[in-house]
């Protein structure tokens, strides 16, 4: 009886062992190809210094009181520099095209302009108009 009793304790042991084997090995299997299919990068450019140079423009053309022009300008940076965050986010490279000497990159300045459009407040200055 003795016998028998070591006999299934055995094979239950070398069960256990190969189940805890394959799960190792599988376990391996996926880390291995999560870490080594990182995701694709694109790189985009973003015309930043024309983009905010416009709104500089425009800003001095609006006949307003310094301080909401001063304050609007606050708001145009802020709500830039937050567009170009949320653009890297989704696995791009976001390069100032000014700092790109050469490349084909895709132009992303229009999505920065529209994004930094929706986080601007529609009456950025106190006579409704907004550059």
């Amino acid at each position: 009886m003795s016998d028998q009793l070591n006999s299934s304790h055995s094979l239950a042991l070398k069960l256990l062992a190969t189940a805890a084997l394959v799960t190792a090995l599988l376990w391996g299997a996926w880390i291995t190809r999560e870490v080594a299919s990182s995701p694709t990068q694109r790189i985009v450019t973003v015309r930043l210094a024309e983009t905010i140079g416009s709104f500089v423009e425009e800003a001095a053309r609006v006949d307003a009181d310094p301080a909401a022009v001063q304050a609007a300008g606050l708001a145009y940076l802020q709500a830039a520099e937050s567009a170009v965050a949320e653009m890297g986010n989704d696995g791009r490279v976001v390069l100032m095209a000014e700092a790109v000497l050469a490349g084909a990159a895709e132009d992303a300045t229009p999505e920065l302009e529209r994004r930094i459009a929706q986080k601007l407040e529609p009456n950025a200055f106190e006579n409704g108009e907004q550059p």
